[in-house]
């Protein structure tokens, strides 16, 4: 192997390693809600809260929703405040 061929090697080798960074940076989710300029959330909306729970029940994380934090504290506050009135059980078979 010549020193032409190693020279070669480690230029695949740093485009690979530039490639694998710019791969793991992921898209920024925007809110949906501000995008849709809501200004509060009703409780008694079950189905819009239900698209905010997984299939267990629990409350799905802003990181994962895009939400940003004051609406994912609204969300947040309406899903327990509906599961207090019982429209939203706390817990999905």
């Amino acid at each position: 192997m010549g020193i032409h061929a190693i020279q070669i090697d480690n230029k695949a080798r740093k485009a690979n390693k530039n490639m694998a960074k710019t791969d793991d940076k992921k898209k920024h989710k925007n809110c949906s809600l501000c995008a849709d300029k809501i200004e509060s959330i009703d409780y008694k909306d079950a189905s819009k809260l239900r698209r905010y729970l997984t299939e267990a029940g629990k409350i799905i994380p802003r990181r994962i929703t895009g939400n940003c934090a004051k609406h994912q504290r609204m969300i947040a506050k309406a899903i327990k405040q509906a599961r207090e009135a019982a429209i939203i059980s706390y817990v999905f078979d």
